[in-house]
């Protein structure tokens, strides 16, 4: 296992579609493992293989059991999550929340989704699962298909006064602030 560099916003890697998981050998689980490995280090929720420079369709999901969890920033308890080839099967409702990536860590922008998804796709081990989600689990699920499908949650943005840069500080910038993607 090992912590890998993450793509930023103009890695062309974020922007293609990922290609299909066909082979669950040694390989795959090294790169399963690396993405655990560097989404816990960042500290992040989910990450997806675009995100490490691999155009697969893989992603993992680490959510905290509790609120408790997440004030705690303890990211070893909680379920992990491993997704190969995912696909969402059904969506309904809509949810808008502030949302983030590891690979834009300057930004934050309020983003409509689906507050419940049901998706198909294959564990680590190939085995094929469906998986439903909401609230949370719903936007992480989507926003890493997305990654999958080369877009970037500031795609989803649906005007500029929803997007704000992230000063050192962890505090907004200031309304008006010339903001480049």
């Amino acid at each position: 296992m090992a912590i890998r560099p993450l793509s930023q916003s103009s890695d062309p890697v974020l922007r293609q579609k990922a290609k299909k998981v066909r082979d669950f050998g040694p390989p795959l689980q090294g790169l399963i493992d690396d993405l655990v490995e560097t989404m816990h280090a960042a500290p992040g929720i989910g990450l997806a293989a675009p995100q490490l420079g691999v155009a697969l369709r893989v992603a993992v999901i680490h959510l905290p059991q509790s609120e408790e969890e997440e004030e705690n920033e303890d990211h070893h308890r909680g379920r992990l999550i491993v997704i190969c080839n995912p696909e969402i099967v059904k969506s309904w409702g809509e949810q808008e929340s502030e949302e983030g990536c590891l690979s834009l860590p300057a930004y934050v922008g309020e983003v409509k989704r689906a507050a419940r998804v049901v998706i198909k796709a294959q564990d680590r081990r190939g085995k094929r699962i469906r998986l439903r989600g909401k609230g949370l689990m719903a936007r992480v699920l989507q926003h890493e298909i997305d990654h999958l499908n080369g877009k970037l949650f500031v795609d989803r943005v649906e005007s500029l006064d929803k997007l704000h840069r992230i000063e050192p500080s962890g505090e907004k910038a200031e309304a008006g602030q010339e903001i480049v993607i």
